[in-house]
């Protein structure tokens, strides 16, 4: 028997990719012989670490597909003929709505994979959720197999690593720093968190800046939008990083002071837990995934008004006991994404999905 993960695309830094490839370790070590199987494999990443989809020739009964669904994608449709036991790891998709009149073509791509969610609703044996809410996500889609909740694996020893030195001395030049990590997205709310950084430079703290950490295309509509909303605002010391080296991140994640997410729609949110490995307290909007992640955790808020996130801001950034007491919570919390605790959970699920059978 082989355990085969398939993945649509697999890229280094990606948190889909990172759990596909930590799952692939615990795998390993339950004795267990699996390889992973994508329609792309993005360098630096090769055949050492996944194959292509196409090289999986033969697929016996006995063996078991863990399906990472987070995409559109072929492979959402085709994956139902494979005759042996099938898991899905959900890790949620977009709502397309989000790209309307920005990008038409993730629209579309977000559309299709959410036809594929449905489509698979009665073709999964099993199914492991990310979070409650993704959970709750496959049943309102009509899924009635076994789901389980599995946090996704991050590896909490690679935040140990130095972080970059340049970046570190441009942070720490006495302003506040403010930090929001995550792709340049609709979905993501970047206007938002421009916003609230408006008022809080304004009405409390001249000396501040707003370091926006992720990836985005010149050429992207709602790219564009952002840059121009910042300049009708006419708000300095905005800093869009564009896509960075790890130790980069690392570096901003040392030198930020709240980590703040407006994001309307998470899955799970990994930058939330990045936050609390380096004791940076978060506020962040109550959607989706936000609030399961945080488990009582950091600064929870239930209204994205830019004044009242401003002084949200403020409170935290001056109280030092109310700093204090969210980033002890948060190391609480943290304790639940430890890598061994969550590796053990997938063992168990696993197991018993397997014994099933017997």
């Amino acid at each position: 028997m082989q355990i085969i993960q398939i993945i649509p695309t697999i890229a280094y830094g990606d948190a889909v990719s990172n759990d596909t490839v930590a799952l692939k370790t615990v795998i390993k070590s339950m004795g267990y012989h699996t390889k992973i199987y994508a329609e792309s494999v993005v360098a630096p990443y090769d055949s050492k670490v996944a194959l292509s989809i196409d090289k999986l020739k033969s697929v016996e009964p006995d063996d078991v597909i863990i399906y990472h669904f987070s995409t559109g994608s072929q492979l959402n449709f085709d994956i139902a003929e494979y005759k042996c036991r099938k898991i899905m790891i959900y890790h949620n998709v977009t709502p397309p709505e989000f790209f309307e009149n920005n990008d038409n073509y993730i629209r579309g791509i977000n559309e299709w994979g959410l036809e594929g969610a449905k489509y698979l609703k009665d073709k999964m044996d099993y199914c492991l959720a990310d979070s409650e809410f993704n959970k709750q996500n496959l049943i309102d889609m009509g899924y009635t197999c076994p789901i389980d909740v599995l946090p996704i694996i991050i590896p909490l020893k690679d935040y140990l690593k130095k972080p970059n030195k340049v970046t570190i001395k441009e942070c720490s030049d006495g302003y506040t720093n403010i930090l929001f990590a995550g792709r340049i997205a609709p979905n993501k709310k970047q206007e938002n968190i421009i916003a609230a950084f408006y008022y809080y430079k304004k009405l409390y703290n001249p000396k501040a800046k707003l370091i926006l950490a992720g990836s985005y295309k010149p050429e992207d509509v709602y790219y564009k939008r952002l840059i121009d909303y910042i300049r009708r605002l006419g708000i300095r010391d905005v800093i869009m990083t564009g896509h960075k080296k790890f130790d980069s991140i690392l570096a901003y994640y040392r030198t930020a002071d709240v980590f703040l997410c407006m994001s309307e729609h998470e899955g799970f949110c990994v930058p939330l837990v990045e936050a609390m490995i380096f004791d940076v307290p978060v506020i962040a909007y109550d959607t989706t995934a936000v609030a399961g992640t945080l488990g009582g955790s950091g600064m929870l808020i239930d209204n994205n008004d830019p004044v009242f996130t401003a002084g949200c801001i403020d409170r935290l950034v001056k109280d030092k006991s109310l700093r204090k007491q969210i980033v002890e919570r948060q190391r609480e919390r943290l304790v639940d994404f430890e890598y061994d605790k969550i590796a053990e959970m997938f063992k168990g699920y696993l197991t018993a999905f397997l014994n099933k059978k017997d």
